[in-house]
Order: structure tokens, then C-alpha cells, then sequence
């Protein structure tokens, strides 16, 4: 039996690729420089200078915006 956990993680500058329309990369800069008082801090992850999103907790921080209105 294999497990596979493996880490959807990308680049801020490819969201605007994966969600046409939806986010731009100034939106997401946006969220991340808001990060602790808006909720996103769970989808950011820094290794170095770079920062990356996870895209599972991303996806599911945009369902609880959703349900928080």
C-alpha cells in the first residue's frame, strides 16, 4: 500500500494561471501582506525568500470566506 501526501505548493505568480479571472497576482500579494488579520496565514509557506501557497488550505479558506458572509 503506498500513501501518497503529497503538498500542492506553488508560486504566487502561477494562481492567477490556475484561477483565470478569479485572483490576480496583486490580490494575492494583497491577502499575504494581510495575512494575519484576514485568515491567509494558512496557506502561506515560506521557505527562504520564497513563498509559496498551499493549495489545498488556499481552496479551503476560499470556502470559508464563503460561508463566513
Amino acid at each position: 500500500m503506498t500513501i501518497s501526501m503529497v503538498k500542492r505548493l506553488v508560486p504566487v505568480k502561477k494562481i492567477p494561471e490556475l484561477y483565470p479571472g478569479a485572483f490576480s497576482e496583486a490580490a494575492i500579494r494583497w491577502l499575504i501582506f494581510n495575512e494575519d488579520e484576514n485568515g491567509f496565514s494558512c496557506c502561506v509557506r515560506r521557505i527562504g525568500k520564497k513563498v509559496l501557497l498551499d493549495l489545498d488550505q488556499f481552496e479551503s479558506w476560499i470556502d470559508e470566506q464563503r460561508r463566513s458572509k
